[in-house]
């Protein structure tokens, strides 16, 4: 195997992991939140949030790394519009889960007090499990954008020297 090919398996295993991470983390949480069971709520809002900041923040770190030492070695200057355009997309979907993750926290805390006092979800509790939907929302379509320009590297008018 050379450097390339596991580059190469790097880049598309951290893209899986993210792929992955993203849509299981927006599955789990979305089916506990309709439970309406603030203990449940709890529970897997903090396993949420591990897995953020265990897998996805160590494939997030990891993928512009290989990313550009895979562009540098193929030979891809890193000023080709899909690497543009997907750094452009990778920069927005990290101003989207930075707070994501800190959402996911408060709501676990939120639904932790509301089962330790035996009361409702709190209205911010509702708010921010909106806001954190509507964020992950574009930021996994951004996600399936990047990867589809990975595989297609299309030429971008605009971008492409």
């Amino acid at each position: 195997m050379t450097l390339i090919d596991l580059l190469r398996w790097a880049h598309v295993v951290g893209a899986a992991v993210l792929l992955g991470t993203g849509s299981g983390i927006a599955f789990f949480m979305l089916m506990a939140h309709r439970t309406r069971a603030p203990a449940l709520i709890a529970h897997v809002a903090g396993t949420v949030a591990l897995a953020d900041m265990i897998f996805t923040a160590t494939a997030a770190l990891l993928q512009p790394v290989t990313g550009a030492v895979l562009a540098h070695l193929v030979g891809w200057p890193l000023d080709t519009g899909w690497i543009v355009l997907s750094l452009i997309l990778y920069v927005a979907i990290g101003l989207l889960w930075l707070p994501v993750v800190r959402m996911q926290i408060v709501m676990r805390d939120l639904a932790r007090a509301a089962a330790a006092e035996g009361t409702p979800l709190p209205l911010r509790y509702h708010r921010l499990f909106r806001l954190w939907f509507w964020c992950g929302v574009p930021a996994f379509l951004m996600v399936l954008a990047i990867v589809w320009l990975m595989v297609a590297r299309p030429a971008i008018p605009g971008l492409d020297t």
